[in-house]
């Protein structure tokens, strides 16, 4: 197999997913999971592994999945259930559930014929939230074009780049094009080392694929900005080295300030919270809302899962700003177990990248109609009609170690 930096690697990751580019993967999926497994036999090694895998021992990633684990749903009966909705607001917007589509670049390496516009398509016909990432192979303005925000809730996700002037333009440019609302991620003035794309010599995009909203063309965006030469400069053996080279180290609260001082009433919810006290100095800084996340494992290894982070930021908060999560979430009681803890929504990362591989938009829009299905199905048995009765009476923790058990996390594997 060619090196992930030639055109002839892009072909066979385009070659090996139109072959599978139908709707027959409905006869073989029947969980969000079913779509890591079937992504598993389409996508080359290199890029399989360079969206499933963590960093370091990967003891993260998997706690993420498998803490929600220790968290047990407690079932109420006799209670009427009929006429669920699933339906929620998210800053006074109305979606269909209380799920939404994290940010996170590069979909185009799963959808090159649409990237980031197919999933953004996806959400709108499924009545979900979209956070558009700073990362993205489609700009900012095509995706509002192809998903318009008067029928789309668009969030566009910024990271604080050492040219302050081009985080700033990039904001604006979002504004303009109507996006709702923003994220701006904290856990990212480095990246992890990301051991699997250094074995596998994942240090670049393959062309023709690039991060587009560099290009800062608003019209048509056909030429590559000189920050190509950065991120996929090659000149470190993980990709994600090589992109963090443009982030600013010398951060502070007061960035959340400026930035929020640009937003105005445009609501901001700071991405990568996992402490009680960072939650307290985001409040302080000017965020409307905090997002629980360790950005999939692949940040900080050895850190919480988000579903343990989650209980002491809630607390915190207080309910001053409403509190999301992302990390592992992979079924409808992995939803209720977060809205029980004090979460108002959760978000989806890699599972959509493994449906956009599957089956474009349409594989993406059959994720969350299996999720909402696995949602209605929990909120029933949990004795809930509405969103809003979901409290924490609805859970409560395992004690595996009392139990003699050994979790999962503690042994190393790829789905």
């Amino acid at each position: 197999m060619s090196p992930p930096g030639s055109s002839s690697s892009n072909y066979t990751i385009q070659r090996k997913r139109n072959i599978n580019n139908n709707n027959d993967f409905r006869r073989q999926v029947f969980n969000v999971d079913d779509f890591q497994r079937l992504s598993k036999k389409i996508l080359p090694k290199e890029l399989y592994e360079y969206l499933s895998s963590g960093t370091d021992d990967e003891i993260t990633l998997r706690m993420n999945r498998f803490a929600f684990q220790s968290w047990c749903l407690r079932p109420r009966v006799l209670r009427p259930i009929g006429n669920i909705s699933t339906a929620t607001t998210l800053f006074g917007k109305s979606v269909s559930m209380p799920i939404f589509c994290s940010p996170a670049g590069v979909h185009a390496l799963c959808e090159p014929k649409e990237g980031e516009c197919a999933t953004a398509k996806a959400c709108s016909e499924s009545g979900i939230l979209f956070g558009l990432s700073q990362h993205a192979t489609r700009s900012i303005e095509q995706v509002a074009a192809a998903a318009p925000p008067s029928k789309t809730n668009l969030w566009y996700q910024a990271y604080i780049l050492k040219d302050r002037d081009l985080t700033l333009r990039l904001i604006r440019r979002a504004i303009k094009a109507g996006y709702s609302g923003f994220f701006v991620t904290v856990d990212s003035v480095r990246f992890g080392f990301r051991e699997a794309d250094a074995r596998n010599g994942f240090n670049a995009l393959p062309p023709p694929h690039r991060l587009v909203n560099y290009d800062e063309n608003e019209d048509q965006i056909t030429q590559p900005s000189a920050m190509e030469g950065t991120y996929n400069s090659k000149k470190e053996k993980a990709w994600d080295q090589n992109t963090e080279q443009m982030f600013e180290h010398n951060v502070s609260w007061m960035d959340i300030q400026w930035m929020k001082k640009e937003l105005g009433n445009i609501p901001l919810v700071v991405k990568g919270i996992m402490t009680k006290e960072d939650a307290e100095l985001a409040i302080n800084a000017g965020a409307d809302g905090i997002m629980v996340s360790n950005h999939g494992g692949r940040q900080l290894d050895g850190c919480l899962s988000t579903i343990d982070a989650l209980p002491e930021v809630v607390e915190q908060v207080a309910g001053r700003v409403p509190v999301w999560l992302d990390g592992g979430v992979r079924r409808g009681t992995d939803v209720i177990k977060a809205l029980a803890l004090g979460a108002k929504a959760v978000g989806i990362g890699k599972p959509i990248f493994f449906s956009l591989a599957v089956g474009g938009k349409d594989a993406v829009s059959y994720m969350f109609h299996l999720l909402k299905i696995e949602v209605e199905a929990a909120m029933a048995l949990c004795g809930v009609r509405a969103i809003s009765e979901i409290t924490t009476e609805h859970v409560t923790r395992l004690d595996h170690i009392a139990l003699g058990f050994i979790p999962p996390f503690m042994t190393r594997s790829f789905l």
